[in-house]
Parts: C-alpha cells; structure tokens; sequence
C-alpha cells in the first residue's frame, strides 16, 4: 500500500509560480512512474504530467507544456510539479499518483495509487 500527500497548493494571482509536492509512503516509490492530474470544479480528471520512475523521461499536456516542470526525488520519496505563468484556467484541485508501470503513461486508469489533492487558485 502507497499513500501518498500532496503540499503546496495555494491562491496566486495570474502570471505567477507554485511548486507542488507530493510525498510517497513506503520502500517502492523509485520503481513506479509517477503522475500529476488536476480536476476543475464541473470537470472530469485530467492528465498534467508525468516522469518515469528514474526521472530520466517526462510527458506534459499541451495545455501545460512549457510552464509546468514535474521533477522527483527518488531519496526523498517525493515528486515535485514546479508551475509557472499560471493562468485562471490552471485552477483546479491536483492530484499525484503512482502508476502501476514504471514508463510515462498519461492514462488515468494505469495509476492505482492517488493522493487526497490540493486546491490551486489563480485568480485574474
């Protein structure tokens, strides 16, 4: 069993950065790929980014490509999601998880492992 707990979350205004963490449980973290996804209020879970399981591989959302940076710390059990330019529309809950695999996969159902989530606001 992996729990997982997201930090970092917060109100920014447009145009600024939040850096997100997320702190595995137990000895596995560093086998499995790990992911962030994000739901807006009214909205269905969707993709942000991931990294594979030694950092060396990562695949962004278009929506997200060139602002948000996800990074882990396979000797501190953590995976980071550093955001930048944030927009109104970056609001949302986000959410990190452990994928069953050890490849990047942005298909929600290859991650069983999901943390409780924290909000992102950016406001205008």
């Amino acid at each position: 069993q992996v729990q997982l707990a997201e930090s970092g979350g917060g109100l920014v205004q447009a145009g600024g950065s939040l850096r997100l963490s997320c702190a595995a449980s137990g000895c596995t973290f560093s086998r499995y790929a790990m992911g962030w996804f994000r739901q807006a209020p009214g909205k269905g879970r969707e993709f942000v980014a991931t990294i594979n399981r030694s950092g060396g591989n990562t695949l962004y959302a278009d929506s997200v490509k060139c602002r948000f940076t996800i990074t882990r710390d396979n000797a501190k059990n953590t995976v980071y999601l550093q955001m930048n330019s944030l927009k109104p529309e970056d609001t949302a809950v986000y959410y990190c998880a452990s994928a069953r695999g050890f490849i990047v996969t942005m298909i929600f159902e290859e991650y069983d492992y999901w943390g409780q989530g924290t909000q992102v606001t950016v406001s205008s």
